[in-house]
């Protein structure tokens, strides 16, 4: 039973949702304002960074934040807010 973190990006607030399987379809919204613009983040723990059963690779992506700033995402594979 895999759990994730996740952040609004409306207000900022970081919150853990518990999924019960890989292919559960959950409401993902934020507890705090009731948002869906969310992200995933990485939680604070050991990760391995390797293709599961599906085959799919984390993504990193690179994206430009402002004059001669760069921020970056990491795409995870896992359940997500369909």
């Amino acid at each position: 039973m895999p759990i994730f973190e996740f952040r609004c990006l409306k207000c900022g607030e970081v919150f853990e949702k518990l999924f019960l399987s890989s292919d559960e379809k959950v409401e993902l919204i934020c507890p705090k304002c009731s948002s869906d613009d969310l992200e995933r983040v990485l939680s604070r723990s050991n990760y391995v960074m390797s293709a599961g059963p599906s085959g799919k690779q984390p993504k990193l992506t690179e994206k430009t934040c402002g004059p001669g700033n760069k921020c970056f995402t990491l795409d995870i594979p896992g359940p997500t807010k369909d």
